[in-house]
């Protein structure tokens, strides 16, 4: 396997990543690859012709391996590695196809108009996807644990095993190569593997709090604007009901007794001490000199 091409493959999620991502991934390089390149392929390098029997029976000890190792650690762990990092890879496709997207929609409408502000930010489907991709690495891992203990019925390799399977004649003690080395580096990549677990709850929680953190600040910024504009709108009003009331004061009532009381005849016809009061007086007389006007 080439392990170079698969580590340059996989550094592209790096700048995805948040800060749980890119420790996630430092730890998968630095704690498993690593420790599987370097020492744990050198450790199980031919664990079979190590594993011995206390027999010359032609076929107990192949047999006997296959019991007590239906598959070899270092391929399990192999297995895990490969499948642990491709939901990882799902993210790398979704950013590749939003770049295909505002490639297209800029060919269309010019450089100036963008699609996504960012393509590699995580809001939308690509923060779906990255979502889903931690619960199926964190429920892989999950599960190779699980294969792992129920495999091997724990965690722990015993230096000495005994077999009873047919061709073997009789209970055969059979002896495991280099136990305690394989015992430590099985421990070590159980301890990674359940650290990458924490790592992805972590990362889980943390993007769906920032989510709703988020989602809570836009709601309270949406009341705050309704609020201030409810609050305007109270103030246009209530200037515009001052406004009239200084604009188009109510005329003043009349006395009700003045109003209502017509004027008498003799207040009418009351000759007036002026000029003109004489006057009339004058024509008056010559035209009926009979009446008076006392």
């Amino acid at each position: 396997m080439d392990w170079k091409t698969f580590q340059a493959l996989l550094s592209g999620v790096n700048k995805y990543s948040t800060a749980f991502g890119r420790v996630w991934l430092s730890v998968v390089f630095v704690f498993r690859v690593m420790v599987y390149v370097v020492a744990a392929e050198r450790v199980w390098g031919d664990e079979q012709k190590d594993f011995d029997c206390n027999t010359k029976q032609p076929g107990c000890a192949n047999v006997c391996y296959d019991h007590f190792f239906p598959i070899s650690h270092i391929r399990l762990w192999a297995l895990q590695l490969i499948f642990v990092t491709c939901p990882s890879f799902m993210v790398v496709m979704h950013v590749a196809y939003r770049d295909d997207r505002e490639r297209k929609y800029k060919a269309k409408h010019g450089d100036e108009k963008k699609l996504y502000n960012n393509t590699g930010k995580k809001h939308g489907g690509l923060w779906w996807t990255y979502l889903i991709s931690l619960f199926v690495k964190t429920g892989i891992e999950v599960s190779f644990l699980y294969i792992l203990h129920h495999v091997y019925d724990s965690f722990y390799l015993p230096r000495l095993v005994k077999c009873e399977v047919s061709p073997c004649p009789n209970q055969v003690d059979c002896y495991i190569g280099h136990p305690t080395e394989k015992k430590v580096f099985t421990y070590f990549m159980v301890g990674a593997s359940a650290l990458c677990i924490v790592l992805n709850i972590c990362e889980i929680i943390y993007l769906i709090s920032k989510r709703f953190v988020r989602c809570a600040n836009k709601l309270k910024r949406r009341n705050r604007n309704m609020g201030r504009h409810h609050d305007k709108y109270n103030d246009d009003d209530h200037f515009n009901n001052c406004s009239v009331a200084v604009t188009k004061p109510e005329p003043e009532p009349e006395p009700r007794e003045l109003k209502e009381q017509p004027p008498s005849f003799r207040s009418a016809l009351k000759p007036s001490f002026g000029p003109s009061g004489l006057k009339l007086e004058e024509k008056i007389r010559a035209s009926a000199p009979n009446l008076s006007t006392s």
